[in-house]
């Protein structure tokens, strides 16, 4: 047979994939660094001027005249930890991806769907609750209308994004596993990984929901290890298990 040899426009293909996996995990690295920020800034906002706002006892009428006294940094805190957050990992997701699918494709892409389906409830959530900020105080001068209101978006805000982290833990338990059986990432990493997500998995049951708290810690950890994992070996390797 006559061996064959790639095209000029193969070759070049060929050429690039190690630039473009580079680039891809520099730009996952800075979402990742930036979700991590911005877990840090929302725990933060969440335990210290917003405590009486996040308290698990928080009834509608309290929570309408604390709403109308602190609308912009409500703004503020609800664009960050969903709209900032729903940006940055957007280049997170496909860097993972291409992290792990060389070695686990099947893994990878189901990570992948679940990956792209939080960043939509992150967009989804935020845009709901930012939006409806305004609605809610301009309703404030009617108590009733206004705490009916705010009951309607916070549980709605809350089955989209918050209330339960499923999706957002199933992402990162599959990049974790796919990670671990590929040896693309310290073991380390992956168990650090899939702890964070189980702790996020087995909020969907009600009585657990308080494990919320252990998922957005491990994420803050596990964002900001997998930032640097992938600022400083960008492209894919194989590690000791």
């Amino acid at each position: 047979m006559t061996p064959t040899h790639p095209t000029p426009a193969r070759a070049h293909r060929q050429g690039d994939q190690p630039r473009d996996a580079t680039a891809s995990a520099r730009a996952g690295a800075v979402g990742a660094l930036l979700a991590t920020a911005s877990f840090v800034f929302g725990i933060a906002l969440a335990v210290t001027s917003l405590a009486d706002y996040t308290a698990a006892d928080l009834t509608p009428a309290s929570a309408v005249r604390f709403l109308v006294a602190n609308e912009s940094i409500l703004f503020v805190w609800y664009a960050v930890i969903y709209l900032v957050f729903g940006i940055a990992i957007v280049p997170l997701v496909r860097a993972l991806q291409q992290r792990v699918r060389g070695s686990q494709p099947e893994l990878a892409a189901h990570a992948s769907v679940f990956g792209h389906v939080w960043i939509g409830l992150m967009f989804a959530t935020g845009m709901i609750l930012t939006i409806g900020l305004g609605a809610i105080a301009d309703l404030a001068g009617d108590a009733e209308q206004a705490q009916a209101l705010w009951t309607a978006i916070d549980t709605v805000g809350n089955a989209l994004g918050g209330g339960n982290e499923l999706v957002g833990g199933l992402w990162i338990l599959l990049v974790s596993v796919a990670a671990q059986r590929g040896r693309t990432m310290p073991a380390w990493l992956n168990l650090l990984g899939a702890v964070t997500a189980v702790a996020g998995i087995v909020t969907v049951v009600p009585a657990l929901t308080e494990v919320g708290m252990v998922f957005g810690l491990g994420c803050i950890v596990w964002f900001a290890a997998v930032g640097r994992e992938l600022l400083v070996h960008p492209t894919p390797r194989t590690v000791a298990r």
